[in-house]
């Protein structure tokens, strides 16, 4: 499958599961006071080729041995299969990836979550599963319950109302059965960063997760004022197009323009992706492009990279955006890098497959083979994740675009200085690119922006 130029396949969300077995089991880390509570079916076996899975996650080595294969284009989304160049995804009975405490132990979130501020998720097509898998995956790692009755989960569609049924076969059946592994790590993400958050789940046509062009970004440009207009301090897109002059300009950018309401979103997983054009929306001036990193734990101590060309499963996507200057608030030392125009991204968290997140999806009304305990990786785990750091710390009235970001001090973020994204273009072959736009280093640089958050203080 292949892409135009301006805009490669992206690689987001990747599937993991069971592997041998190994001599013990222990459980993925939870936060503090939690517990996590496996499948009341999972054998002794099983759990302990989770906690197998889940020591080769925190080692960095989970795809030694697996393959991998594209879900959706533009949700940017692959599942990793059993075995290289097989094509059957794998499934666990337990959790396996990192969970919330893993995260809130690297990025150092120590304060009780108590925001009930709403975290807005767009996705493409209807998740038919999505309330009931969300309410396993907090239960089984102790966060508290977040369901439509509560008024903790709403379910909207793009225009506003209710979102429409489930696709109930057919290609968009197929389709939607596929986007929900990206719609239930949206989701996750979220829950993971900001427990007590409220979420809304907003709904684009299904059609829009496969189809490359102006109407698919004006709905998504819709799905943001209406999250908005329902009170969203962040949203979250984790999604990628080709930019057009109509969907950098008009409604399609205005759309993106609340000041005091953080816009995150994915800037891809196909690593650096030109000099001219990066991904849309993750493009514009009022988004926060969320790059990724490696996250990688020894003993105690947490060590991360840039997602990069090493990984052999895609790279965190930077580059250039020469229809802006800048994101709002990016300063000139950052916009030089890209020949004084638009630079993404600008903040990271862990979105490498070999380091991936645990999530629960249960929804195949195509294939009827869920998934269950997954693991994934991607840009689509970093931007939801620091979507919910937002809302959880409180987002300034002052935010628009990264601004705040930019003017925040350099010890509310851990440097990322090693990696390199350069899957297909190179930096070199762009006349006046700095080569900080595909490799990490001291300072801001494409892969991972200014870095990953240590401690809420960024936000």
């Amino acid at each position: 499958m292949s892409l135009s130029r301006t805009v490669t396949v992206r690689w987001t969300t990747r599937v993991v599961a069971v592997l041998a077995a190994s001599a013990a089991f222990v459980l993925p880390t939870v936060a503090t006071a939690q517990t996590s509570t496996p499948d009341a079916g999972a054998s002794a076996a099983a759990l302990a080729q989770a906690a197998q899975l889940h020591h080769e996650v925190t080692s960095g080595t989970l795809l030694s041995d697996h393959g991998t294969r594209p879900v959706c284009a533009h949700c940017q989304s692959v599942l990793v299969t059993e075995a290289k160049g097989a094509n059957k995804p794998l499934t666990t009975a337990a959790p396996s990836g990192y969970g919330p405490a893993d995260l809130a132990s690297a990025y150092k979130i120590t304060s009780a979550s108590s925001s009930t501020a709403t975290i807005a998720i767009i996705d493409a097509g209807v998740d038919g599963s999505l309330a009931a898998d969300l309410a396993t995956y907090r239960k089984t790692f102790g966060l508290p319950a977040c369901t439509t009755a509560s008024g903790c989960l709403k379910l909207e569609n793009y225009t506003g109302g209710n979102q429409p049924a489930p696709q109930k076969s057919g290609q968009g059946a197929q389709a939607e059965e596929e986007i929900a592994v990206e719609t239930a790590l949206d989701v996750d993400m979220a829950s993971a960063a900001c427990p007590t958050c409220h979420i809304l789940e907003i709904s684009v046509p299904w059609q829009d997760g496969v189809t490359d062009g102006n109407t698919s970004m004006n709905d998504f440009s819709k799905a943001v004022s209406t999250a908005v207009s329902a009170g969203a301090k962040t949203v979250s897109i984790s999604y990628g197009y080709t930019a057009t002059a109509q969907s950098t300009s008009g409604t399609d950018l205005a759309d993106f323009n609340h000041p005091g309401v953080a816009i995150e979103v994915s800037t891809g997983d196909s690593g650096f992706n030109g000099g001219t054009h990066t991904s849309w929306p993750s493009d514009l001036p009022y988004a926060i492009g969320v790059g990724g990193t490696q996250l990688t734990k020894s003993g105690s101590s947490w060590s991360e990279k840039a997602w990069g060309v090493d990984s052999g499963n895609g790279a965190a996507g930077s580059g250039c955006e020469t229809f802006f200057k800048a994101a709002n608030g990016q300063p000139a030392a950052v916009t030089k890098a890209c020949n004084n125009h638009l630079a993404t991204a600008s903040v990271s968290a862990d979105a490498s497959p070999a380091t991936p997140l645990a999530i629960y999806d249960t929804y195949a009304p195509f294939s009827h083979q869920p998934p269950n305990w997954a693991v994934v990786g991607g840009t689509s785990a970093s931007s939801p994740y620091i979507a919910g750091l937002f809302a959880r710390a409180g987002v300034p009235s002052s935010l628009l675009g990264p601004n705040t970001l930019y003017s925040s001090a350099a010890s509310n973020f851990r440097d990322i200085t090693s990696g390199n994204n350069e899957v297909q273009d190179q930096c070199r072959n762009y006349a006046g690119l700095s080569a900080s736009v595909c490799n990490a280093g001291k300072g801001w640089d494409g892969p991972t922006g200014l870095g990953s958050p240590q401690g809420l203080g960024a936000f």
